[in-house]
């Protein structure tokens, strides 16, 4: 122990046990854990059984953290990296209480940590192994299938609860879960700001049947972490995504952008100009607040150029707005006939609700016309660059 002992000290690191109603397996998980470290943190998540009686024989061996009753294994967690804050910790492994992980691992974690500093590193399960339940196949395929949409990172494993977090760099992001979600929210909103989220193989051991204790509720919890990926969707359409393109497209790397998902001779040009038209016909449709997340959500069904669609989205940006709303009263008027006779000067939100149905005529029918028309100018230049480059 002494050896790994001293890298845990060095890397500023403690072991995190949450723990409720696991008297037959938190002893030897503890005691196993003590062969390779003593900076041991438990956290009592308001257990009924003996787990108090079996804390109180490792007394002088770790650092403990009571709640009165059950808060979830999400406030566990918090309150358990709270804990190493105070110890002045920049890391905590965590591993659950029911011995289905190994201690053996750490060593693992801490080699990981020492090439790449500062990363999130999930213990990614096999999950093919024996007595996995098949229902912990299926949620951790789900869970892989919304944290890639959510963050576009690909990870084999998003449920393991062996974990490295680098507590330091996650001590300033506001989290709310307090349950078994908890541990999507974490990765989620460190891929957002831009820790990196990393995986590592460790072994995992299964109990059969009913020698197996999860406190995991397949209704309650799977409804509640459903319910967070729905909204880290539309969050991520609405917000990641866009400011991440965004904030990359200084002059700088404008003309990379451009090059690579422009002229990128190996998707196709009916491919690109098909984004063109999506992105600029959702900028313009009138269905304010939506307008983004439905151009992103369209890219994904047809599996056109995300960036590309994202970019031309936003034609309705603040400098262009008042052109695209003029436009469309213009195009409602020739449609329905009716006068607005507003102008750049008086346009204002009182100004469209009194031509609001002429506005979202001709909003629609600008959007259909235009997108169709920059799809055909963006076929025609891209075929004759690629032409003249042939």
């Amino acid at each position: 122990m002494n050896r790994l002992n001293t890298r845990f000290i060095d890397l500023k690191c403690y072991v995190i046990i949450p723990t409720y109603n696991n008297e037959k397996t938190l002893e030897k998980v503890i005691q196993d854990t003590l062969l390779y470290t003593n900076r041991i943190i438990v956290v009592n998540d308001g257990a009924t059984d003996s787990t108090n009686q079996i804390l109180d024989s490792f007394k002088n061996s770790i650092v403990r953290v009571n709640h009165p009753t059950n808060l979830g294994k999400g406030m566990a967690l918090r309150n358990g990296f709270k804990k190493a804050l105070e110890l002045e910790c920049d890391y905590a492994i965590t591993i659950d209480s029911d011995g289905q992980h190994f201690p053996s691992d750490l060593e693992s974690f801490l080699d990981k940590i020492e090439e790449q500093p500062g990363s999130l590193i999930i213990g990614a399960r096999n999950m093919n192994s024996e007595n996995v339940p098949g229902g912990s196949s299926f949620g951790n395929k789900f869970s892989n299938f919304w944290f890639r949409v959510e963050t576009g990172i690909k990870l084999p494993d998003t449920q393991s609860g062996c974990r490295m977090y680098p507590v330091k760099k996650l001590e300033k992001i506001n989290f709310f879960s307090p349950r078994f979600e908890f541990e999507i929210e974490v990765i989620v909103k460190a891929a957002w700001r831009s820790i990196p989220v990393i995986s590592l193989p460790v072994k995992i051991f299964y109990a059969k049947g009913s020698e197996r204790v999860s406190h995991f509720r397949p209704a309650k919890d799977f409804t509640r972490i459903s319910i967070l990926n729905t909204y880290f969707v539309i969050l991520a359409f609405c917000w990641y995504k866009p400011l991440r393109l965004l904030k990359g497209l200084h002059p700088s790397s404008l003309k990379a952008f451009i090059k690579k998902h422009f002229f990128d001779k190996d998707e196709s040009i009916i491919k690109k100009s098909l984004s063109v038209s999506v992105g600029i016909f959702f900028g313009i449709v009138p269905i304010w607040g939506y307008q983004l997340v439905s151009a992103i959500a369209t890219s994904y069904l047809l599996r056109l150029n995300k960036a590309i669609v994202i970019l031309t989205a936003n034609i309705s940006i603040p400098p262009l707005l008042p052109f695209i709303l003029i436009a469309s009263l213009k195009t409602g008027e020739l449609i329905t006939g009716k006068k607005s006779h507003l102008s750049l000067h008086d346009i204002s939100l009182e100004t469209i609700k009194l031509n609001l149905y002429t506005y979202l005529t001709g909003a629609c029918v600008l959007a259909v016309l235009f997108s169709v028309f920059m799809g055909i100018v963006t076929f025609i230049t891209l075929s004759i660059v690629r032409r003249k480059r042939n």
